[in-house]
């Protein structure tokens, strides 16, 4: 038997206690271990998932990226298209304008012509019928001409000083038979301001204001005149018509909106303020409106003032020489359209000139070769065949005869380009559809 002394045993418990702390501490290290090692798979396997799930996005949102690019190509091929397609519609409705003008400028003439021919009332009655039909068809083939040069962008300002006293000489010779024919006021009072605008626009805007005057008024008068704001000039046309309720004073200004007016009346198509408001727009001119029911109605236009003297802007102011003078004047007109050229050709005889008409310069100067003489006035338009131009054709007969005849050139372009070209060359210009009373007064101060 063996003999365990005492202190034999105190050092093995020791030493069994002390082992049995590293055999503690050594499992601990072990579980922790283990349990670092499963996290690290769990967030091995997280990540591999997310990875696939970003990639997964990845894919669908190229896939979405590249529908968008689909569609956004469709949506530009579709723009450019609507683009070509309104170029297209709004230069086919200028040239198709332009051309309507053609006729409806010889019907205008003619009927003019045959007009002083008529002598009983009931023949003067149709005459007069049919011009206020032709009128309203000349007023709506120049708004179709304008907004469709607004839509084609082709109409564009081009700001000069204007004197204001020329535009309202312009608009008194224009407006007085006008007001006279519905025994209606046309007062214009003078006005010595120079604004800064686009002369054609402005001169539309004041046109369709005096000419939306003088249709809604029944009785009384039409004022048209302007006042000092500050630094801008506000040009204003006065009615004593019948006014404008509060809530149609918007929806006036919009297309094919028109007032109310008695029976007989003509109320036109509604689309001269819409034209206004477009060119006041286009030339950043504010338009405003004040009316009272049953007393009348003011429409203004505020252009900004010009600092250039009068005398720079205005040139020469339109003549209003009295009629007469015109007895055995000798007049070659270059016209290629028959129609348009003996409409015009029978109201000159009527006034008791001598008319000459040739297609193009080549014909109007064997005209003077075989008649060996120079006309008192030249009258052409502007295109003619082949290319060729009126103010080319005039040249050339200057040439030809060495002489600066006076020229008028006659048009359906309103563009300030046109007018421009034939100020250059030191010639009247006359718009179609020619206006029998602006024909006859230009000729006579061209003939004195």
């Amino acid at each position: 038997m063996i003999t365990v002394e005492p202190d034999q045993t105190a050092s093995l418990e020791r030493e069994i206690a002390k082992l049995r702390k590293i055999n503690a501490a050594l499992m601990s290290r072990v579980e922790r271990s283990t349990d670092q090692q499963l996290n690290a798979f769990s967030l091995f396997e997280t990540a591999i998932s997310l990875d696939q799930q970003v990639r997964n996005r990845t894919q669908q949102l190229k896939q979405a990226l590249q529908s968008l690019e689909k569609t956004n190509g469709s949506l530009s091929q579709a723009k450019l298209q609507a683009e070509a397609a309104s170029s297209l519609k709004s230069s086919v409705l200028i040239s198709v304008t332009h051309d309507l003008l053609q006729p409806l400028n010889a019907a205008r003439l003619t009927l003019s012509a045959l007009e002083e021919m008529i002598a009983s009332p009931k023949g003067l009655v149709l005459t007069e019928q049919i011009d206020r039909s032709l009128a309203t068809l000349e007023d709506l083939l120049r708004t179709l001409l304008d907004i469709s040069k607004l839509d084609a962008g082709v109409l564009k300002p081009e700001f000069r000083p204007v004197a204001i006293s020329t535009l309202f000489e312009v608009l008194r010779q224009e407006f007085t038979p006008v007001a006279a024919k519905r025994h209606l006021v046309l007062k214009i009072r003078p006005c010595a301001e120079t604004v800064l605008s686009d002369p054609m626009m402005l001169r539309r805007i004041l046109q369709n204001l005096l000419a939306n005057a003088l249709r809604y008024t029944q009785r009384g008068s039409v004022l048209m005149g302007c006042r000092l704001k500050g630094a801008n000039v506000s040009i204003e046309v006065h009615d004593t018509g019948p006014g404008i309720p509060e809530a149609q004073r918007e929806g006036i200004f919009m297309e094919f909106q028109r007032g109310e007016t008695s029976v007989g009346d003509n109320a036109g198509i509604g689309l001269g303020l819409s034209i206004v408001r477009r060119f006041a727009t286009e030339l950043s001119h504010e338009i405003h409106l004040k009316s009272h029911l049953g007393r009348g109605s003011m429409f203004g236009v505020t252009v900004p003032r010009s600092t250039v003297p009068e005398e720079a802007a205005s040139g020469r102011a339109p003549a209003l020489p009295a009629f007469g003078g015109m007895d055995g004047a000798k007049i070659l007109l270059i016209e290629n359209d028959l129609a348009s050229a003996e409409g015009l050709a029978n109201l000159l005889e009527k006034w008791g000139c001598d008319v000459a008409i040739a297609k193009s310069a080549a014909d109007a100067r064997d005209n003077i070769r075989a008649l060996d003489e120079v006309p008192d006035v030249i009258v052409a338009g502007v295109h003619l065949d082949n290319g060729e131009t009126g103010i080319e054709a005039v040249e050339e007969i200057r040439n030809e005869i060495k002489t600066n005849v006076p020229a008028i050139i006659v048009t359906a372009d309103y563009s300030p380009k046109a007018a421009s070209d034939a100020a250059s060359f030191g010639h009247e210009l006359l718009n179609k559809p020619i206006k029998p009373a602006e024909m006859r007064s230009l000729l006579s101060f061209l003939l004195t």
